[in-house]
């Protein structure tokens, strides 16, 4: 690098006392943990579901078609009724009968807002599932509810339920919505305080799921297993919607089990946690991580080949990071970028297995695309620039640790929001999601919408604040913490805090882009959104996909647990 690196007072402190050798810099280990699973899910290789659970399944689907169709319904009933399904994990079902309800409720969206509803919870309501949809809903609806200062009125205090719901409205906000703004703190505050009311065993789960992980932010899926028990608790529940939810959630998840067995026969075929042992072996983790962003059954074939691609991506990561000299690293990153079929024998045979298992699991991606009756074969040159321009940044970052180099962040970011990873999969999620997405949605993903680049900045930079101290013990400076640190001359504290303002508005980001991008299909916007959710989860309060004993109970309960009639 031509400009020299000038530490501030307040990183030096972080620096390692001296440079590793040369051979110590060649081998080194992260000594992360082994795989929590082994061979627990090749037992569901077999799985089968009884034609009586299919035909119950139908039978109570229907039953849920003609409620939602009923014309005796009242609109505060449909909108209780659509919240449910969405929440209890079914909407997949329905989407044509809730989208003509959403259309409905935008067309008189007038209505909404001159009406003299003064139920908050169902103004709240409406608001959420129109934004949710993709539709416009002004949030001057709460204009109402609020004082001459521009407050919220102290009488609300006791409308517990008209509290939550104007708190999960207002994670739907976009930059300059000062009255979302003001009812995420008038909510928040409240919300916290009624945790220790003597309430339904109901409202209380309700209340402490959403402050944990508000709804805008939640893995369908698992919040879905969680809504169960909490609706089952609610004694306004539909009982046939409550049963069709939990044969649902059962019937999907044997499907998930038999994937996760295909995909765990795949890994231990290829014997990576044995020959490259440095590396996360966390291949159900990865399946988990996919999970969260396309679980319908229609994408089986996608999850698969994309928690094999993750999968793979994170050994990636784990050769430049910690295993790959510099020059084995440039024959590999040469390599990629070419497209070479076969391995280059200078590198080790570890590295020269990773090649070839890329190799491998491209070809079947290719393969599946030859498949489909239009041609898909464009899908498969986006996929693979994905992985290439990965393996670049990778190759980079690789070589500012090699030269003790910390960057400044704003050059740090330029090749972050890259290595993150986040593009790569986006691009190989759509490759993967058959006649839903087009050459034009591709062209779009690759001009750096808002909503991809405020979801590689949630990527980013919720990894680099729970990983950081991890990688300072490594060695390993050129984080966003530590080059905001060095740039800025301020604390780590200080540093974190901009931080997560940035993810705060990036999440803002994301609110409005999904409101704006009206020729994107929904199921692609839906995937940018999901990856969000799962990186907001996978590293909450840690780094849980490193360190995945935290998330072994959320993986149990999606995919070992069946749900039962009586949670």
């Amino acid at each position: 690098m031509s400009k020299p690196v000038i530490v501030t007072s307040s990183l030096a402190s972080l620096l390692p006392d001296q440079t590793p050798s040369n051979d110590e810099f060649a081998r080194r280990s992260a000594n992360y943990h082994p795989t929590l699973w082994g061979d627990h899910f090749l037992s569901y290789a077999d799985s089968e579901n009884d034609e009586g659970e299919y035909k119950r399944h139908e039978q109570l689907k229907q039953e849920v078609v003609r409620t939602l169709e009923s014309a005796t319904a009242t609109l505060n009933q449909q909108l209780e009724l659509i919240d449910a399904i969405k929440r209890l994990g079914v909407s997949y079902h329905f989407e044509r009968q809730i989208e003509a309800a959403m259309q409905l409720m935008r067309e008189k969206i007038s209505e909404c807002i001159d009406d003299d509803t003064e139920d908050l919870h169902i103004v709240a309501l409406r608001f959420r599932l129109l934004r949710q949809h993709g539709h416009c809903a002004a949030s001057d609806v709460f204009k109402k509810f609020t004082n001459m200062d521009g407050k919220f009125e102290e009488s609300l205090r006791n409308d517990i339920q008209g509290i939550l719901s104007l708190y999960e409205a207002a994670h739907l906000r976009v930059h300059g919505e000062d009255i979302l703004e003001e009812a995420l703190e008038f909510t928040t505050t409240q919300l916290n305080s009624m945790k220790s009311m003597n309430l339904s065993n109901s409202l209380a789960k309700k209340i402490n799921s959403s402050l944990n992980t508000p709804i805008q932010m939640t893995m369908t899926r698992l919040g879905s297993r969680e809504f169960i028990s909490i609706y089952q608790q609610d004694e306004s529940h539909h009982e046939f919607l409550l049963k069709f939810a939990i044969l649902d959630f059962n019937l999907l998840q044997k499907m998930h089990q038999k994937e996760l067995s295909d995909i765990t026969r795949w890994w231990k075929t290829w014997d990576i946690a044995d020959k490259l042992p440095f590396t996360r072996d966390r291949v159900v983790e990865c399946y988990f991580w996919i999970l969260g962003v396309l679980h319908e059954p229609e994408y089986s074939g996608a999850r698969k080949i994309l928690t094999k691609i993750i999968s793979l991506a994170s050994t990636m990561d784990d050769i430049y990071d910690i295993f790959g000299t510099l020059d084995e690293l440039q024959i590999l990153n040469d390599a990629i970028d070419r497209w070479d079929t076969t391995a280059p024998n200078e590198l080790p045979s570890s590295m020269q297995l990773f090649y070839h298992a890329v190799q491998d699991v491209y070809a079947e991606l290719k393969e599946e695309l030859l498949k489909e009756e239009d041609n898909k074969l464009y899908c498969f040159n986006y996929a693979k620039s994905g992985i290439q321009q990965l393996a670049k940044a990778y190759f980079q970052e690789a070589v500012w640790l090699n030269n003790g180099y910390v960057p400044n962040y704003d050059e740090y970011m330029d090749n972050a929001l890259i290595s993150g990873g986040y593009l790569m999969l986006i691009l190989n999620a759509f490759a993967c999601m058959g006649s839903v997405v087009t050459q034009e949605a591709f062209n779009w993903a690759l001009s750096d919408p808002l909503i991809i680049k405020a979801a590689k900045i949630i990527c980013r930079l919720t990894d680099d604040i729970m990983t950081c101290e991890l990688e300072q013990e490594r060695g390993e400076l050129a984080s966003a913490v530590f080059c905001y640190m060095n740039q800025y001359g301020v604390t780590q504290e200080r540093a974190v805090s901009h931080l997560r303002n940035q993810i705060t508005c990036a999440w803002k980001d994301i609110n409005e882009d999904f409101l704006c991008q009206i020729n994107v299909p929904r199921p692609l916007l839906m995937v940018i959104l999901n990856f969000s959710r799962m990186i907001n989860l996978l590293y909450h309060d840690e780094d849980s996909f490193s360190n995945s004993k935290k998330l072994k109970g959320l993986v149990a309960s999606l995919l070992v647990d069946p749900v039962a009639a009586s949670e």
